[in-house]
Formats: structure tokens, C-alpha cells, sequence
């Protein structure tokens, strides 16, 4: 009987005796040279790093910590992070990694789920649209920082009648004490007060319009940055990962280098102790422990910082070496992505806390999220530090970093799925290929630069990047787990990294079979029930905005449905034999080389599985194209 307990774990972690080489060489035989493989194992973990290391966690996980009780945020979060987090990086790496297939591909292993993997494709392609438009934002900000003082430092010729660089909390207004924007010689006045960036932001980087329903013309200075973006993109992908894995050396690792800059002058300013005692500290409470709300957003964060469910993790495993110990890169990355949290907060709260300081109003006044902390809070406190214009380069560059590495994994996502599908095509063709990719979402993201660009940009995010990936995890865990088989999945990882124990895989078999796949279903349920309309700001949408939105799900979830009801028609038999045999594994999934098939997946085996069933199945003349 074998060892188990912490010897595995520690194998695992430290080193694999099972597996003579867990990450054979680049001039290893077992190199996949016809689809290629990473150059190096660092490259990959940047790679998969800088993917999940996404604008979330620097601009929403600080707020949902203050939000929830600051330091007490921690224990749901890293409980979350444990039970559905870490198994669903695991099982996405490993699926992948198996096949060395896109997000679509890799379906073989379940063929009647294959339009899971196109969701995940479509997800993907219309969220990289928005994506490369807050790139975009970043870039503007940035090339505007080049100026002393900085243009949103106070109320200048784009300015409207309600700006002031003055805040008073002195307006009464319903029995309630509130912050307000304040003429010095205006105490309560009849429209909202707005601050020099929250005007700048609208009226000169946005120059917004009323609302969805009023267009506008495109804003050029953002339409020009947004094609900046997509040709960094396009260069940095060019030769698929053999550039992107140089490119990530840098875009992965700086965006550290600019948080830590940022964090040490933050904290010596007055009022940092405030802010991060707001964020982390004795301002914690314990209490918010009870409420479910807490638990619910720790582990929506868990899970969209990780990027589960949008096929960007299996696309960058699928170039892993065939031996590679992914279960120990799972461990890596998922707790730097939310080491990463937890430390870009402490840099965003200590500058903030300076801001309330300054303004002499409470920490929690100043506290926004998403663009409101981005585009607005934060550059308005970056303005009033000495030698601003520095301070507000390197935040915007760290920004623009940090999205460029998310970008560069939803575009492989797209060329990877598209050269799998047609390598004869394609596969000479890279360099085209990913230019034309990018060409095509730039022009799809026009629309998200015109002055009701904002609108539409909100409107995918809260549709599209939203619970409908909740549906696409939990029938990814439930396919592999339940229809593929467990059991059968984890021989396939043993046959990577070699034989463990049953009490090694108790646990993981514990999260796949009933924790994960029960967590995920209880926040898509609480998720569809508490759902609201998107607004933006106090500005509501219009119907057909609302109709739009709900299209978008639908024309992504159609597809899971859609190419199983019509892999059950091309399938023959009773309606019975067709499921189960659109259940089964089809011929093509198997590892990508012969080197690493073995017993188990060896053509020999295959032909000899396959003569029982086509005898057995004659009479009713059952022989589907998937077994």
C-alpha cells in the first residue's frame, strides 16, 4: 500500500520522484516542436501571473476589503480561495495541460459539452473588446501626466459651473450630514458639487454624453490610444508565445516594482496610517463575519481575480511540457494573485488616506471602486503630492501593465482556439493571424470610444463578465467531474506527474465532486436573484440597452446548448445511445504526442476497446463519430 499524507504533498511540492524529469529540457524528445511549448517554465509562470493578475485586484479587491470588514475580509477570502479558487486553477491547468488543446478542443473528453468551450472563446472575445478600451483609459492618463502641474489638479477652461477644488461636509441635506464639493463662498448648493477630476474624467478623457442613447462622435485622443493598445498587443503576440514569454519578463514583473514605489512614498505621508487602518487594521471588524453578503463577495472575487471560466488558464497550460507539475504552479499562482490584493491595497489606501487628511474628511468619504477609484479618487489624490506628475506616470504605467498581461491572455485564447481548429490554415500564419485578431477588436471597440463609450463599456462588464461565467465554471466542473469521470481525470494527472495516493486526492476529489461545483451554484442562484439593472453613475440605461444586454448572454449560452442538441442529431441510434455516447471520450482525446499516450491512451488499446462495442452495437447500427 502507498504512502500518503504530507510525504505527497511534499513530493509534490519539493519534487516528484515518480517522474524522472517533471520538466524535461527544450531540446527533450518530448518536446511538442509541432505545436511548441513554452521556451521556459518561468515563462509560463509570468505568463499565467500576469493573465490572472488582472485591474480587479487593484481596483476592486481593496474596496470589497474595506467594505466587508477590512482585515476580517482575509478569512473569507483565503477560505474561498482554498475550497473553490485553488481546485477549479487545478483542474483548468490540468485539463489542458493533458491535451495540450485550446478551450475548445479540449472538449473531446466530453463531446456533447463542447459549446462550453465556445462560450468560454465567446466571453473572451467580447470582454477583450472593453478590456483594450480601459488600456486605452490608462494610456490617455499617462501621456496626460506629462504635464506640471497635472490638468486635473484644479477647475480650468473645460471646467463646468460646478467644480471646486474645496470639499465641505457641512451640507444638510434630508437630516443627513453629507460630503459635498463646495464653493468656498457656497455652502449647500442646489447641484451637485464635482471635484476637478471627476470633471475631468467626464468632460475632457470621456467627454460623456447624457447616455446610451446619445452616440456621439468618436473621441479621437481615446480612439488613438486604443490603437496604440491593440498594435502593443498585436507586436507583443506576433509570434504567439515565443514572443509573448519574452515580453511577459518585463509586463509581469514591473507592475511589483511601481507597487512597492508607490506603497513606500504612501506610507510616509500624513494620513496613510488612516487609510490602511480603514483598510487593514483596527478598524477591522470581526462582526461582518455573520453576514452572508461578506462570504458571497469573498468568493466572487476568488473567483473572477483568477480568471476561471474564461479559457485563458487552459490555453496557457495547453504549451506546458507534457510533465510539468502544474498542481504545484496552481499553489504559485493563485496565492500570488492574491498576495498581489492584498498588497496593492495597502499602496492604494495609504495614498488615499493622505487625500482624507488633506480634504479633513473621514477615509471612508474618499473610497471609490472600478473607475471611480482609478480614473477619479486616486489621481485626484496623486495631485497633491509633491512632484505629481511622477507619481501619476507610474501609477498609470503600473495600470497599463497590469492590463496589457490580461489582454495578451484573452488574445491567445483566440488565435490558440482558431489554429487548433484549422492548424493547416492557420498554423503558418501566426503573425496574420493575431494582426487581423487585433485589427477586427479594435474596430469592435470604436463604439466604446464614442462619447457613450463609457456606457457600453459598463454594459458588457455587467452583462457579459458577470454571472454567465458562473454557468460556464459550474458545467466545466460538473462535465469533467461527474461525466468524464473523476476517477478517470485524476489517472490522466497521475500519468503527468505520477501515482499519488487515495489520501492525497480525498481532498481534490472532496472540492470537484461537491464543494466547488455546490459553492459556484449557490452564487450564480444568489447572483441571478440579487441581479440589477447596470446604471453608470446616477444615469439609467434604456430599455433597448437592457434588452441588448440580456441578447449578449443569451447569444453566449446558446451555444452550449445549441452544439449539443446538434451533436445529438448527427449521432446515431435511440436518443439514449446517442447521450451516452456523446458522453464518452471521443478518438481525439488523448495526449498531443505518442511519446506520452502509454497504455491507456495507445492506438493498440483504443482499437481493442473500440471492437466489443462496434459487435455488441451492430444490430442497432450505433457507431457515432465520437467513439
Amino acid at each position: 500500500m502507498r504512502k500518503y499524507g504530507w510525504n505527497s504533498f511534499k513530493d509534490l511540492i519539493f519534487g516528484n520522484p515518480a517522474v524522472v524529469d517533471q520538466d524535461p529540457p527544450v531540446g527533450d524528445g518530448a518536446q511538442n516542436a509541432e505545436r511548441e511549448n513554452w521556451t521556459s517554465k518561468r515563462e509560463y509562470l509570468l505568463s499565467a501571473i500576469g493573465y490572472a493578475v488582472g485591474l480587479g485586484n487593484v481596483w476592486r479587491f481593496p474596496y470589497l476589503a474595506y467594505k466587508n470588514g477590512g482585515g476580517a475580509f482575509l478569512i473569507p477570502y483565503f477560505v474561498m480561495l482554498v475550497v473553490a479558487g485553488i481546485p477549479l486553477f487545478f483542474l483548468e491547468s490540468a485539463f489542458g495541460q493533458f491535451c495540450s488543446q485550446g478551450p475548445i478542443n479540449v472538449w473531446r473528453a466530453v463531446p456533447i459539452l463542447q459549446g462550453v468551450g465556445v462560450a468560454m472563446v465567446l466571453i473572451t472575445t467580447i470582454v477583450s473588446i472593453y478590456y483594450n478600451v480601459i488600456i486605452a483609459y490608462s494610456l490617455y492618463y499617462m501621456f496626460a501626466s506629462f504635464q506640471s502641474p497635472l490638468p486635473w489638479t484644479g477647475c480650468l477652461s473645460w471646467a463646468g459651473g460646478n467644480c471646486s477644488t474645496t470639499p465641505k461636509v457641512s451640507c444638510n441635506i434630508s437630516g443627513v450630514l453629507v460630503v459635498n464639493w463646495t464653493q468656498e463662498n457656497t455652502t449647500c448648493p442646489s447641484s451637485s458639487m464635482q471635484s476637478p477630476s471627476e470633471q475631468y474624467w467626464d468632460h475632457v478623457a470621456l467627454q460623456r454624453s447624457s447616455g446610451l442613447d446619445e452616440t456621439g462622435p468618436v473621441v479621437w485622443h481615446l480612439a488613438l490610444c486604443l490603437l496604440l493598445s491593440s498594435i502593443i498587443v498585436a507586436a507583443a503576440l506576433i509570434r504567439g508565445i515565443k514572443s509573448s514569454g519574452k515580453v511577459v519578463y518585463f509586463t509581469a514583473t514591473f507592475p511589483y516594482v511601481l507597487i512597492v514605489i508607490l506603497l513606500i512614498r504612501g506610507v510616509t505621508l500624513e494620513g496613510a496610517r488612516d487609510g490602511i487602518e480603514f483598510y487593514i487594521g483596527s478598524q477591522s471588524n470581526l462582526t461582518k463575519l455573520t453576514e452572508a453578503q461578506v462570504w458571497k463577495d469573498a468568493a466572487t472575487q476568488t473567483f473572477y481575480s483568477l480568471s476561471i471560466g474564461w479559457g485563458g488558464v487552459t490555453t496557457l497550460a495547453s504549451y506546458n511540457n507534457f510533465h510539468n507539475n502544474m498542481f504545484k504552479d496552481a499553489f504559485l499562482i493563485t496565492l500570488t494573485n492574491a498576495g498581489t490584493s492584498v498588497f496593492a491595497g495597502f499602496a492604494i489606501f495609504s495614498i488615499l488616506g493622505h487625500m482624507a487628511h488633506v480634504y479633513e474628511i473621514p477615509v471612508g468619504e474618499v473610497v471609490k471602486e472600478g473607475f471611480g477609484l482609478a480614473f477619479i479618487a486616486y489621481p485626484d489624490a496623486l495631485s497633491k503630492l509633491p512632484i505629481s506628475p511622477l507619481w501619476s506616470v507610474l501609477f498609470f504605467f503600473m495600470l497599463l501593465t497590469v492590463g496589457l498581461d490580461s489582454q495578451f491572455g484573452g488574445i491567445e485564447v483566440i488565435t490558440t482556439c482558431l489554429i487548433d481548429a484549422f492548424p493547416e490554415v492557420f498554423k503558418s500564419k501566426r503573425a496574420l493571424l493575431t494582426i487581423a485578431t487585433c485589427s477586427i477588436l479594435y474596430l469592435l471597440g470604436l463604439p466604446c470610444v464614442t462619447q457613450a463609450g463609457i456606457y457600453w463599456v459598463t454594459l458588457i462588464d455587467q452583462f457579459v463578465a458577470s454571472w454567465v461565467l458562473l454557468i460556464v465554471a459550474l458545467l466545466e466542473v460538473i462535465g469533467i467531474s461527474y461525466i468524464y469521470g473523476a476517477n478517470r481525470f485524476v489517472k490522466d494527472i497521475e500519468m503527468m506527474i505520477g501515482q499519488k495516493s487515495f489520501g492525497f486526492w480525498l481532498w481534490w476529489r472532496m472540492c470537484w465532486f461537491f464543494i466547488t461545483p455546490c459553492l459556484i451554484l449557490v452564487i450564480l442562484i444568489w447572483s441571478v436573484i440579487t441581479f440589477q439593472s447596470p446604471i453608470y453613475g446616477t444615469v439609467k440605461y434604456p430599455m433597448w440597452g437592457l434588452v441588448l444586454g440580456w441578447c449578449m448572454i443569451i447569444f453566449v449560452v446558446m451555444w452550449i446548448f445549441g452544439i449539443a442538441v446538434y451533436k445529438l442529431f448527427r449521432a446515431k441510434g435511440t436518443p439514449w445511445q446517442r447521450v451516452k455516447a456523446l458522453c464518452r471520450p471521443s478518438e481525439e482525446w488523448h495526449p498531443y504526442l505518442d511519446v506520452h499516450r502509454g497504455e491507456r491512451y495507445s492506438e493498440e488499446r483504443c482499437r481493442h476497446k473500440e471492437k466489443p462495442v462496434r459487435k455488441r452495437e451492430t444490430n442497432v447500427n450505433v457507431i457515432t463519430s465520437s467513439w
